[in-house]
């Protein structure tokens, strides 16, 4: 029912624990797992697991675009290799997904320590960069755990359940956004076909997250330049939203 694609980039005993996790869930009927650069992984002999072995390493949205070329399933879910299980989301996660018609649906993301992460927001503006480079709000929806289905502008790529039909009618990520934003464009051109994105606060996973982006130069750039591809594409022409 349920490919789940994920992308290890030296992640080691994570990507392990999260390949387990993913095939203790009934509804997963295929891990497609990516080795972005070389590294020995101990994953399980199932017939579910397809890996695939990068010559060179590519970036977010073309590691899983090239994934979904080997997806079988009707849902799609990219998940980045730092996401833990911790009880399965995806039985909540699919009935989320029927009731509310959406194109593709994100559960609650919290930190190890319990916290929610920002990853359920209102599209990146000017302004809203502003507000936040002073401390004055992310742009983030305030969600608590538990809460009913909404649709939020977008949500953040290191969980995301698409409608296999849906994501190819997408065409899938945006490849020119190398690293970063590309989360944000699939889900403005979701809205500007008329479909919907939707949040499931209902049930959560949790995001080991590392933040390169505050350590690295070279993350740093990507970042910058993302999201001055995403602001020149979408300039005055971001969606409505409900």
């Amino acid at each position: 029912m349920i490919a789940v694609s994920i992308v290890s980039h030296g992640h080691g005993a994570m990507t392990q624990g999260l390949v387990r996790a993913a095939l203790a869930c009934p509804e997963v009927g295929q891990v497609i797992l990516t080795r972005n650069i070389p590294e020995a992984l101990d994953v399980p002999q199932d017939p579910r697991v397809v890996l695939v072995d990068n010559r060179s390493p590519r970036g977010f949205g073309a590691n899983h675009n090239a994934a979904f070329s080997l997806c079988s399933e009707p849902f799609f879910c990219p998940m980045n290799p730092d996401i833990a299980l911790l009880v399965n989301p995806f039985p909540e996660l699919l009935q989320a997904i029927a009731r509310s018609g959406a194109a593709l649906i994100a559960p609650l993301v919290v930190s190890p320590f319990g916290g929610v992460e920002d990853s359920i927001r209102h599209f990146p503006t000017l302004r809203s960069l502003t507000r936040k480079a002073f401390g004055r709000g992310d742009g983030r929806y305030v969600v608590h755990g538990g809460e009913a289905d909404f649709y939020p502008e977008w949500v953040a790529g290191m969980f995301m359940l698409f409608r296999s039909e849906d994501f190819r009618r997408l065409e899938g990520f945006d490849e020119r956004f190398f690293l970063y934003y590309e989360d944000v464009d699939i889900c403005v051109r979701a809205w500007r076909l008329g479909l919907k994105v939707a949040a499931c606060p209902r049930v959560s996973v949790v995001h080991d997250a590392r933040r390169a982006s505050r350590r690295s130069a070279r993350h740093l750039r990507w970042h910058l330049a993302s999201m001055a591809r995403y602001f020149v594409k979408y300039w005055g022409r971001l969606p409505r939203c409900p």
